[in-house]
């Protein structure tokens, strides 16, 4: 195989960054290098200071270099949770976008997608968010494109919405660069059954079952999309059903059957689980996230939201900050 130039990645991390994140975009790099025989990638760990950081396993990693001396990488992909903000936003925002105009293809993956998109720099473009993510993410930047594909991909900017999506975006720049063949040779090394690209979307798990969106019967899946495109505003189950070309009795007996729950119930818990984003992740007050899954008032939302997680909204922001300020690490990180 002809040598091929070098192509330099860097990975900005901040404090409390998903390690998964990390270690599956970089293993596929270096089995690439291995199996081509020639340093076709090289990597480094940037960063806004030389301090360590912490990851979301709690292991500490030290920054190769300073984001402000970075000399202009082929790529630069943000790793960090969605609350993540640099020390000094204006020069760290200046960075990035002083990469963009010269050149660099700028990225995210997880909850980097978060301090990205603050940036300025995806303006016009599609980002693909994890969907414990979603509802905060739609709640801080309702006038950016929120994509449930596992990979973004436009015009030099890329996202991945989680640790495998980042294994997918990296077999992606070794086709890119090495071709179809080491593409495929990493994946097997890996066992990793094949690369998703672009149009896949990612997999939900099923509330209280065993199985994703993706396997549930045709009838229930429809509904589900239904009452997910339906947070912030109730709709009936009669409605849904309307919606799918359904009897209300087909919805519930279909629901029970692949859910073991009332498609009434498993609304509340698509609800639930998006107020329980907007709490851990976002500044919204109680009033507002209420608003944003479809209550009018906060009172029946944390009687609801109690009886699901067992504390009100309140408490568990409370709880989740007394983490982050005794652990310093955002949970949950993927």
């Amino acid at each position: 195989m002809n040598d091929v130039k070098t192509q330099s990645i860097g990975f900005l991390i901040f404090e409390g960054f998903p390690m998964a994140c990390l270690t599956s975009m970089i293993e596929p790099l270096r089995a690439a290098n291995e199996i081509s025989e020639q340093v076709a990638f090289s990597w480094s760990l940037v960063a806004e200071t030389m301090a360590k950081l912490r990851s979301s396993a709690g292991i500490s990693f030290e920054p190769d270099v300073l984001l402000s001396d970075l000399a202009r990488p082929d790529y630069l992909f943000l790793l960090s949770p969605p609350r993540a903000q640099f020390a000094n936003s204006k020069a760290g925002f200046a960075a990035l976008r002083a990469l963009a105009r010269h050149g660099a293809v700028l990225g995210g993956v997880s909850g980097g997608v978060f301090p990205l998109v603050r940036s300025g720099v995806m303006a016009g473009h599609a980002v693909s968010v994890h969907w414990c993510y979603d509802a905060a993410f739609r709640s801080e930047f309702p006038e950016v494109q929120a994509s449930d594909r596992v990979i973004e991909v436009s015009s030099r900017r890329y996202t991945a919405s989680g640790a495998a999506a980042g294994f997918d975006l990296s077999l992606r720049l070794i086709e890119t660069r090495l071709g179809a063949d080491v593409a495929t040779e990493v994946a097997c090394w890996f066992q990793h059954p094949l690369m998703r690209g672009e149009g896949v979307q990612q997999s939900i798990p099923t509330y209280r079952s065993a199985t994703t969106d993706a396997t549930l019967p045709p009838v229930v899946a429809k509904a589900v999309a239904i009452f997910a495109a339906h947070l912030d505003c109730a709709i009936s189950v009669a409605e849904v059903a309307d919606g799918v070309g359904v009897s209300p009795r087909q919805i519930e007996r279909s629901f029970k059957k692949a859910t073991g729950q009332s498609p009434s119930h498993y609304y509340r818990a698509l609800r639930m689980k998006a107020a329980k984003q907007l709490v851990m992740y976002s500044k919204d007050s109680m009033a507002q996230i209420a608003l944003q899954v479809g209550y009018g008032s906060t009172t029946p939302m944390v009687r609801h939201y109690r009886e699901a997680f067992g504390l009100t909204p309140q408490e568990d922001r409370r709880r989740i900050n007394l983490y982050r300020v005794l652990d310093n690490t955002p949970v949950p990180s993927v």
